[in-house]
């Protein structure tokens, strides 16, 4: 997993309409560029890139250190792609709040639509698992309210998710490759952006894996985990420290999962994957089996945190500088000249561009912060 500091605060969100105009235009011919290059699956790779992400949000002139570059760059995106999807062979599901709920439909909805020969099942499982293992498997503070399932015509796929910490009004981005996702449950992050939260639970880190094991046991018997709970709800707050539970490892009250107790004793999941995925099973089943597994069979869960640019055009709030409308708008027709001339055979413009990129990567250092 990529690592890197970055936090990303929750302001200068709202965005002119005459600039989301122009960073739909722009973002969306970098994308179309990077396709006619290398394909709609360096796409995906790129998207998993927390790095080269943030940097297209800054050449697009968002704010460079809020979380509504996350949200305002995919929104961007989706809209300037909608009607290139199918030529490019990349569709863009989800979005932010309410929007991100809509993704399974979406994906059916463009595989009906283009007559797309991918698995929908299997994308939709990747979608809802990634979302259900930054919200539940790992609870480091930040509620997921922002989702973006990116896939392409042969069924390859990536997520874009952020998360936000109400009491802190920090953000936390996650960034997901299919490609690289052996298993939902086994450090499966392409990389995680932002400071350090910490005490979490991590149920998909490597040390966890005996935590697991003993969840998915504990998972058909439901009168164990019940009776277990029930006696720690009665210990005083002195007796915990001894049994050295985190403060943030709070005693789930046992009445409250035994619904999602008793369908898993139904279900009888063949591996934690399976349980994570079952209806109903949240941050809070997933404490009360780390925590009985912890106290019963002294498998200690990990409660290490998985967190581990460029101005181009300015930035809409005027930091670093006012965006300029003429440079941008003549980046906009130079990449669209570009990607008319490459399609008609000539690559001259194309190759210049590629060119530019070399000497910029060779320029560019390997440091990556975000400040407040």
């Amino acid at each position: 997993m990529r690592t890197g500091i970055a936090n990303l605060p929750l302001h200068g969100h709202h965005c002119p309409r005459w600039l989301f105009d122009r960073m739909v235009k722009l973002s969306s011919a970098i994308v179309e560029a990077v396709v006619e290059e290398y394909g709609p699956g360096e796409v995906l790779k790129r998207f998993s890139d927390p790095f080269w992400f943030q940097a297209l949000g800054c050449v697009v002139g968002f704010d460079w250190h809020s979380s509504g570059l996350t949200t305002v760059l995919c929104g961007a995106l989706k809209e300037g792609l909608r009607s290139k999807q199918q030529a490019l062979g990349l569709y863009l599901a989800g979005g932010k709040a309410m929007a991100s709920r809509k993704t399974p439909l979406e994906i059916e909805e463009y595989a009906e639509r283009y007559a797309l020969q991918i698995n929908v099942g299997s994308l939709q499982y990747a979608s809802r698992m990634s979302a259900k293992v930054d919200s539940a498997a790992i609870q480091d503070g930040y509620q997921i309210y922002h989702h973006v399932f990116a896939f392409t015509a042969d069924g390859r796929w990536a997520v874009v998710q952020q998360g936000m910490d109400q009491s802190s009004g920090w953000a936390r981005r996650y960034h997901w490759l299919g490609d690289e996702v052996d298993t939902f449950i086994q450090e499966p992050h392409a990389a995680v952006c932002g400071q350090p939260a910490g005490e979490v639970l991590n149920m998909v880190a490597g040390e966890s894996a005996n935590a697991r094991d003993a969840s998915l046991y504990l998972a058909g018997r439901p009168a164990e985990v019940v009776s277990v709970l029930k006696k720690l709800s009665g210990l005083s707050a002195e007796r915990l420290k001894v049994l050295d539970l985190p403060a943030v490892h709070p005693v789930p009250q046992a009445g409250r999962i035994e619904k999602t107790l008793a369908r898993l004793y139904d279900i009888q999941p063949s591996s934690y994957e399976r349980l994570l995925a079952v209806a109903g099973v949240g941050p809070a089943t997933v404490r009360a089996f780390a925590l009985v597994s912890e106290v019963v069979y002294n498998t200690g869960a990990s409660r290490n945190d998985p967190v581990r640019y460029s101005f181009a055009h300015g930035g809409k709030d005027g930091h670093p500088f006012p965006v300029n409308q003429q440079d941008y708008d003549r980046s906009i027709t130079m990449l669209e000249n570009a990607l008319r001339r490459a399609k008609t055979g000539d690559r001259s413009k194309m190759e210049a561009l590629k060119r530019l990129s070399v000497i910029s990567n060779y320029n560019k250092t390997a440091s990556c912060t975000y400040y407040k």
